[in-house]
């Protein structure tokens, strides 16, 4: 689509391989390009991962502006922003989205610092609106929306004058596609006059420590809030989750509290699950973990309070004690098992 402005996403990826976050990334920028009727487009920084940017094809992106070099097979902040910074100057996209990962929030200000555009950081959810200001309507631009002050509010953000908008986008809260193997990706190989003194810093190693469980992918969530946060009904908590052979998850005070590592916590400003059972164990649902949750298949709440919020999204709830419900829950389980 020459001459229109596209929606750009950074392709984040370790040992040749796309983070997912990237890909989700795509699968909204999609949506979004849709409202403007313009393209999705992608830059990819690394070397020998041709093959792998051909997914990023089911997935509705167009062009995908390849920088192939040994030097960049890791992420390096310099040049990374170097090379995104004349990507987007040559291409002008309208909207660039980058993940909200440790390396999209490391080269993110630094592209936004030297092009001198509006970014918002950590946004939980994107849209295209209108906006008045001074008796002047920006028409189409894009509405950044994220938690601040805690978690306490919900902001929506805007840079209505800024070109390109830019922002960087949560882990695990945008729902990917189905991927379309029909759709295929142009891959166009870009050259990048990169200069020996951007390498200011050499990597001599790679550490990478596993997650010991997966909460964003697991199938069955068991989340403690305050109301199970002692370490009698924490224990239960777990002890349920591994019968059922799911993970723990917890509210933000449970982490607050030290009970449970960050790791764990669901929420705005957590973890974004969207498993096929997800149960609460004294958890009230305030609006900041629902925003986590809430588009669980199944939600099973217990809390001994009858007017939790909680409730209110429940498909199943259950008024009373923790420590009174769950054992009683582990002992049918095993006796229908």
């Amino acid at each position: 689509m020459a001459g229109k402005k596209n929606v750009f996403v950074f392709i984040e990826q370790n040992d040749k391989k796309i983070a997912e976050v990237s890909l989700e990334l795509v699968c909204e920028a999609k949506r979004l390009a849709d409202k403007l009727n313009v393209d999705v487009q992608a830059i990819a920084i690394g070397h020998d991962m041709r093959d792998e940017l051909n997914l990023l094809g089911h997935y509705g992106c167009s062009i995908v502006y390849y920088i192939d070099e040994q030097r960049l097979s890791d992420f390096t902040s310099f040049p990374y922003a170097k090379i995104i910074v004349d990507m987007i100057k040559k291409h002008e996209p309208r909207i660039v989205l980058f993940g909200a990962s440790a390396t999209g929030r490391d080269v993110a200000p630094r592209v936004a610092s030297e092009l001198k555009c509006g970014l918002t950081a950590d946004c939980t959810e994107l849209e295209i609106g209108d906006y008045k200001a001074k008796g002047k309507t920006y028409n189409n631009i894009l509405l950044q929306i994220r938690p601040a002050f805690g978690g306490n509010i919900i902001a929506t953000i805007v840079s209505p004058e800024s070109m390109p908008s830019m922002a960087t986008v949560r882990e695990g809260v945008m729902k990917m596609s189905e991927p379309d193997s029909s759709l295929t990706v142009e891959i166009v190989d870009e050259k990048s006059e990169i200069n020996d003194e951007w390498f200011l810093t050499e990597i001599i190693e790679i550490c990478r420590e596993e997650r010991s469980f997966d909460l964003k992918s697991s199938q069955i969530v068991v989340s403690a809030g305050m109301g199970a946060c002692n370490p009698e009904s924490l224990e239960l908590v777990k002890k349920l989750a591994d019968t059922l052979g799911g993970v723990v998850g917890s509210s933000r005070p449970v982490v607050d509290s030290g009970q449970l590592i960050k790791d764990h916590q669901v929420g705005q400003t957590g973890v974004t699950v969207r498993p096929n059972l997800y149960i609460a164990c004294g958890i009230s649902g305030q609006i900041q973990h629902r925003a986590g949750m809430t588009d669980s298949k199944r939600i099973i709440a217990i809390n001994n309070d009858p007017n939790a919020p909680i409730f209110n999204i429940a498909h199943y709830g259950i008024v009373g004690e923790v420590n009174d419900v769950i054992p009683k829950m582990i002992k049918a389980y095993k006796a229908k098992a």
